[in-house]
């Protein structure tokens, strides 16, 4: 077992005036993602740190917002590492602005009008709920 088997998480949901989200898509370990925006917690960051960090490192942006959304509460074993626990936590935000800047090459912004988005065309399955609970949350 992993000396740590714990691997937690921080994402941003930002849904702009047209009622689109915000995800990213790129591939790594020879797989194709698509997510929102977000990543890892590094060791002495806390929540809030670590998606302002993400965000920035993804967007090129600063987060003017951020509110607790959802944590995850339920068993999720890491796809890359199987002695990993996921543990997700998710955040409504809000950018400084929407000129976003890519900094990664093999990553890319899009936006899906919500209404259109589907499990689906999500990738994880942490992901796929946080879509449910978010429809049912604007009564979709």
């Amino acid at each position: 077992m992993a000396k740590f088997p714990f691997n937690v998480r921080a994402y941003g949901i930002y849904i702009d005036s047209n009622n689109n989200v915000l995800l990213t898509e790129e591939n790594r370990f020879n797989m194709f993602m698509r997510k929102f925006p977000g990543g890892g917690l590094k060791f002495g960051e806390g929540l809030k740190d670590c998606i302002k960090r993400e965000w920035k490192e993804e967007t090129g942006t600063e987060l003017k917002e951020i509110k607790h959304f959802y944590t995850t509460d339920f068993f999720q074993k890491s796809y890359f590492n199987p002695e990993e626990q996921i543990i997700s936590v998710y955040f409504l935000v809000k950018p400084e602005t929407e000129n976003f800047t890519v900094k990664e090459n093999n990553l890319k912004l899009i936006r899906i009008p919500l209404p259109e988005l589907t499990e689906e065309m999500l990738t994880f399955p942490i992901d796929k709920y946080v879509l449910q609970l978010l429809k049912s949350f604007l009564q979709m």
